[in-house]
């Protein structure tokens, strides 16, 4: 018999016993599919992070007092205190306030609270494409014009409809000129984004409502985004330096977040992996058990092919194949189920949240779904065949 034979006879023998065998795979396909549905939705995440977190400059980040320090109003940063960062710590470009905060604004007939923040020129600024106008850039910085961006969320809430460049709105006794709106690369229904509702030059708003006030929260801004971990490090060493040495601070960046997120799913890949791994256990047993019960059903047979010049390496090669269909269809199964399961979640509720949408890690699912076969197939579907290859056929010609 050749190859193509033995796995004939193997889908037919399996064939006869479908109910056994579809009981026997079940704890194999439950933990294929959880692995690999974890699989789809992790991409599906990352994914989404990475979209969400795209709005992010690589070069910025986030600098503030410790919350959790004994003397907090000494670690408080001082608009005399950016001044002098931008020139005595290496790689800094520029540094402001980087809070905001939310007030009644009047465009038009129109008087919603907005979210409002100072913000950099378009090099450092979000990379959210634009919808209309433009964006902030140095000459608005550097003359703290009283000029404005919305964002896309903003342009919503202010139910705007067409261009609104050239238009003026308020917040307080303070008036802007909107020179542009951005735009969004989200589809989702909850649009994910870090940009504030209004935008205006920083020295702006530092000039109408920060003067004089602490600043919580600093926007640092670098020239080389490759040095984001050395710069970090230098800012907070020269606070300390500068603040007396017994303050605290701490940094966040875009690496920072991502780092998080992917804490998160490490945690959930191990318990998931916990999880397929039992199953794999489980299932290479039911398999083991059903093929010792095959080949106990069948030692008459065996027999025969033994008595008409059938090898040990034949008989050997039949049970370990019809094992190895076993196991195959079994991960075939979860992995179609775990890409199903998978893609539907994340198009219903990843997608839908995000408006990322990213591929289908087909190649793992497929690498994962085939290491699995063949660790079941070699672990628990060896000693069967080896058993039934190792009869006597005498003794075999005799069982009844």
């Amino acid at each position: 018999m050749n190859v193509s034979q033995y796995f004939t006879e193997a889908v037919t023998v399996l064939g006869a016993n479908r109910v056994r065998s579809l009981l026997t795979i079940s704890g194999l396909i439950i933990g294929v599919t959880a692995v690999i549905a974890i699989q789809v939705l992790g991409a599906g995440m990352a994914g989404a992070v990475a979209g969400i977190l795209g709005g992010l400059s690589d070069r910025a980040f986030i600098v503030f007092p410790n919350q959790q320090q004994a003397d907090f109003t000494r670690a408080a940063i001082r608009s005399s205190d950016l001044q002098r960062m931008k020139t005595e710590v290496p790689n800094v470009v520029d540094a402001f306030s980087a809070a905001g905060q939310r007030l009644l604004a009047s465009f038009g007939h129109t008087h919603p609270h907005l979210m409002l923040a100072g913000g950099a020129d378009e090099r450092f600024a979000t990379s959210t494409p634009i919808r209309y106008g433009r964006k902030i850039n140095a000459d608005d910085i550097a003359a703290a014009r009283s000029v404005c961006v919305i964002s896309d969320k903003g342009y919503t809430k202010l139910a705007i409809t067409g261009d609104p460049t050239g238009r003026s709105m308020r917040f307080g006794d303070h008036r802007y000129t909107v020179i542009g709106v951005l735009g969004t690369d989200k589809t989702g229904i909850l649009p994910l984004d870090f940009n504030p509702d209004v935008t205006i030059p920083y020295t702006t708003y530092q000039r109408d409502f920060q003067r004089g006030h602490p600043i919580l929260f600093v926007r640092v801004l670098m020239n080389d985004a490759s040095q984001v971990e050395r710069t970090e490090a230098d800012t907070l060493a020269w606070l300390r330096h500068i603040k007396g040495g017994r303050v605290e601070y701490q940094t966040r960046d875009r690496k920072t977040f991502t780092k998080g997120v992917d804490g998160i799913f490490a945690g959930i890949t191990v318990v998931v992996g916990m999880i397929g791994a039992v199953s794999l256990l489980v299932a290479g047993i039911g398999i083991l058990n059903i093929m010792l019960v095959s080949v106990a059903e069948r030692t008459r047979e065996i027999g025969l092919r033994k008595a008409i010049g059938a090898t040990r390496l034949q008989v050997l090669l039949q049970f370990f194949i019809e094992a190895l269909v076993l196991s195959g269809f079994g991960c075939l199964v979860g992995l179609l189920f775990g890409v199903a399961i998978g893609g539907l979640v994340n198009q219903f509720a990843i997608v839908n949240i995000s408006g990322v949408v990213a591929p289908i890690p087909w190649v793992r699912s497929i690498l994962i779904a085939t290491v699995f076969a063949t660790i079941v197939t070699l672990a628990f579907g060896t000693y069967p065949a080896w058993r039934a290859a190792t009869l006597d056929p005498i003794e075999a010609l005799r069982h009844e």
